[in-house]
């Protein structure tokens, strides 16, 4: 049994890994695309909002990555894995809190900024 889930998990591991490559790749080039946008003024988007897209497609590819490298270890790791797995897990959610902390903050700041627009010289809406 131990035997046939290794063997399967060895065709799902790089496909896992695969699909979160794919996921960075879409928002590089998603977020490259908006920036040439941008830049030609066809695309009204500030430079933060283009950040703010492009870190959700790294947060999603991190967590790819970190299910396939849960995975790899998922049937009888070694205690060698195991301390990799740890390491990388570690580094990797280190990332994401970092990266999740910096499109929160990011966030406010755009939904403060578009508060501020649609706002009046007394504060009141428009």
């Amino acid at each position: 049994m131990e035997a046939a889930i290794r063997d399967a998990l060895d065709v799902v591991i790089p496909i896992v890994e695969a699909l979160g490559a794919v996921v960075v790749f879409a928002g590089a080039v998603h977020a490259f695309v908006l920036f040439v946008g941008a830049q030609l003024r066809v695309v009204r988007l500030g430079f933060d909002a283009i950040r703010l897209r492009l870190a959700r497609y790294l947060s999603l590819g991190l967590e790819f990555q970190l299910g396939a490298d849960i995975l790899s270890t998922a049937v009888s790791p070694s205690y060698e894995e195991l301390g990799k797995l740890g390491a990388v897990a570690a580094i990797r959610t280190a990332l994401q809190f970092f990266l999740a902390r910096e499109l929160n903050a990011a966030g406010d700041d755009m939904e403060a900024a578009t508060d501020m627009d649609t706002s009046g010289p007394s504060g009141a809406p428009r």
